[in-house]
């Protein structure tokens, strides 16, 4: 039997114990987070560590079994809450130093990256990395922080925006794969909600709603009538970038192969942006291999556990 093994620094500090720990890998999300309870039986002792730690602490994860350990986040402490009984630790990757105010201005005949240079300079020494190209006629900056444009950019074009070192990064989802795990439903997959769907039977009709150079709200359509509508916003005005928008989420969701997620243990080691092969040695007409859009770890003295929502098939 495997012993549950873990290091968790939070600043200079050491945790020593801690009921259960959650880690977020997502490129549907802005960042990627982490929350850490401590046991309410040592509530009083857990307070203590209050007087050690505070907001913007650097924080490392790692977890395994055997003192085998993997890191699983990197980031910073955002919050302490105590309301509910026990102490969680509140932890984001490092968009978190995105966090702070911008001055108020209005930005006229940008590009994405016009934006998000502006940003970086007046958040600090960050250098970009960016795909996209499409324009705003005018972009609003206003009671903000450089995390709110962020977010702002991620709901509207749905990019993978990441943090690596000092460069941030900002490219469309399934244009990187960041590793590889492999699953077999008689070995590591634990349980699953995943459905088998052909091609034809996923009808998609994607509507992108704009504002016109006019002040109108506009409309474009892209797609299959009579299935699944998705209705998106977008905050240019360029045609050709709207219309890639719709592609991109049509595409995505359009494919043969299985929709939903599946639970394994820590091993393999899986991460959001990887590529997840799925065996299955009783339909082998199904096996393939899936792009990974989130995986959620929780960890615990019981056990530990991933649960792994997959994108479109890849291969």
């Amino acid at each position: 039997m495997f012993k549950m093994s873990w290091k968790i620094t939070v600043g200079k500090f050491i945790l020593g114990m801690i009921e259960s720990v959650e880690v977020v890998h997502s490129v549907e999300l802005l960042s990627d987070t982490a929350s850490i309870i401590l046991p309410a039986t040592a509530y009083n002792a857990a307070l203590d560590i209050e007087s050690k730690i505070k907001r913007g602490d650097t924080v490392t994860i790692q977890l395994g079994y055997d003192d085998n350990l993997v890191t699983e986040f990197e980031g910073y402490l955002e919050s302490i809450q105590t309301d509910d009984g026990s102490l969680k630790l509140q932890c984001e990757d490092g968009l978190f130093q995105y966090r702070k105010s911008l001055d108020n201005v209005e930005l006229k005949n940008v590009t994405v990256s016009d934006v998000l240079n502006h940003v970086n300079k007046a958040i600090g020494d960050f250098s970009l990395s960016c795909d996209y190209d499409f324009k705003y006629d005018k972009f609003v900056i206003n009671n903000a922080t450089g995390y709110d444009v962020l977010k702002k950019i991620q709901e509207e074009a749905k990019p993978n925006i990441y943090l690596k070192g000092t460069v941030l990064h900002v490219h469309p989802q399934y244009s990187e794969i960041f590793g590889k795990a492999a699953y077999d439903f008689a070995v590591n997959i634990e349980s699953e909600e995943l459905k088998y769907k052909r091609a034809d039977e996923r009808k998609v009709l994607v509507t992108m709603e704009y504002t016109g150079k006019d002040g109108k709200t506009q409309k474009i359509e892209f797609g299959d009538t009579g299935g699944e509508r998705v209705d998106k916003n977008s905050g240019t005005t360029d045609i050709k970038s709207i219309m890639l928008q719709a592609k991109q989420e049509y595409v995505s969701r359009v494919y043969e192969g299985y929709e939903g997620t599946f639970t394994g243990w820590l091993i393999p080691y899986c991460d959001a942006g990887y590529k997840a092969s799925i065996r299955d040695k009783e339909y082998p007409v199904k096996d393939g291999t899936y792009y990974v859009l989130e995986v959620k770890t929780v960890f615990s003295k019981a056990g530990g556990v991933r649960t792994i929502k997959i994108g479109k098939k890849i291969s």
